[in-house]
Order: C-alpha cells, then structure tokens, then sequence
C-alpha cells in the first residue's frame, strides 16, 4: 500500500465560519464518511488548516492512483462542488508510533560494551 494526501481547497477564505446551510450539510456527510473509513483502518490521519485558509487534508493508504483518486473523488464536499480537491503521494518519513527505535538508536549510536 502507498500513502496519499488530499487537499480540500475551501471556495473562499474563512470558509469554516462562513458556510452556508447547504454546505455545512455538505461537511456533515464528509465528516460522516471520514469517520467511517477512519473505523474501517482506511484513514491514517485528517484535519483542516486553521486560519484564514481552512484546507483540509486527509492522508489515507491506497494500492495506487486510480484507487487513491476514486478514494479523493467519492467526497460528498468534491461530488456536490463544494470543494476543490488536490491528490498527491506522500511518503511518510516519521511516524509517532512506527518508528521511535530506529530513531532513537541512530541518534544515541551503538550501546557501549
């Protein structure tokens, strides 16, 4: 599996405390599927910016682009043109979690004898 991030590009600056009813029912269904496929191990992580800019990112596992983009796609916020969206790779360098003892063994060197 290959790690991915979405973008979610607000129509506007201060878009979070600016929806209008239709799009806060827009992210209730994002926010609904997000939890589900965080619940079904498919999300490793998702948030939004804060600020002025509110992009959102999600960063998920996918087999490949194709899946990856039909994963970004199917976003009720990108299917009901609320949101503009953005997929790359990603490679995760570091990962609380994963890998604390490779890390900390280059840091420290080789224990003393």
């Amino acid at each position: 599996m290959t790690s991915w991030i979405y973008f979610i590009h607000p129509p506007r600056d201060d878009f979070a405390a600016t929806m209008t009813e239709a799009e806060q029912e827009a992210w209730g269904r994002h926010w609904a599927r997000i939890k589900r496929l965080y619940h079904e191990g498919r999300i490793l992580f998702v948030g939004p910016t804060l600020g002025r800019v509110n992009t959102g990112i999600c960063v998920f596992e996918a087999a490949d682009e194709t899946a990856a983009r039909a994963f970004m796609d199917e976003d009720p916020v990108f299917v009901e043109g609320f949101a503009r969206g953005e997929l790359r790779e990603i490679r995760v360098s570091l990962l609380r979690g994963r890998d604390e003892d490779w890390v900390r063994a280059e840091i420290e060197g080789p224990s003393p004898e």
